[in-house]
């Protein structure tokens, strides 16, 4: 089974993904937990210079192109052997994020966005995504000192994201599990769970 997570930063995926990744194991999963961008040598130098290097001009379609690159080598270095060796994988985004923070956020369109990432992964998807949704206010609240260069954009620019999250979950209910990220952090971890099981049964 291939999970991944989403939704605008300071949501708390981070402590979602750790707290379903234990539970996975507890009930005898084998889990590869990754990062998108990261978790292989080319996507770490994508995400440093992506988010990190102020020094360097990337436009929206510069910033789709490199993140598609760095998904196709976690596919194909990362997911795809784990899936073929019967792991669970969990992924802290993927393809949702690039339709989303460079389509509704940076005025791509989303279709070609959504065929350039067929092609990046070779058509892989995860069997259920979990969208955390939080207002942006409570969300940017939530936030440290030390943005990166996508939390550093305006409000405005987040709103866009989470708008998008929301309209790409409705068009694909099948695939999308929205979850209130508001709610206190065992409900929201139940209700991954919940969902999770039913995917795993089918």
């Amino acid at each position: 089974m291939f999970f991944s997570f989403d939704g605008i930063d300071g949501a708390g995926k981070s402590t979602q993904i750790d707290l379903f990744c234990r539970w996975l194991a507890s009930a005898g999963h084998d889990v590869v937990r990754c990062q998108d961008p990261g978790s292989t040598p080319l996507g770490l130098a994508v995400r440093e210079l992506v988010l990190k290097r102020d020094d360097v001009a990337v436009g929206p379609r510069a910033e789709m192109l490199l993140f598609m690159a760095a998904r196709a080598q976690l596919v194909e270095e990362v997911i795809r052997p784990a899936l073929a060796a019967g792991k669970t994988v969990v992924s802290d985004r993927y393809l949702l994020a690039n339709i989303v923070y460079q389509g509704y956020g940076g005025g791509l369109d989303t279709e070609a966005l959504w065929q350039i990432g067929h092609v990046a992964t070779g058509g892989l998807t995860p069997d259920l995504t979990f969208v955390l949704d939080l207002s942006v206010d409570v969300a940017r609240a939530r936030l440290g000192a030390d943005l990166d260069r996508l939390e550093r954009r305006s409000y405005e620019y987040h709103e866009r994201l989470r708008q998008g999250f929301l309209t790409e979950a409705a068009r694909q209910r099948h695939r999308i599990a929205v979850v209130d990220a508001a709610q206190p952090i065992d409900a929201i971890a139940e209700r991954i769970r919940t969902a999770s099981a039913a995917a795993l049964r089918r």
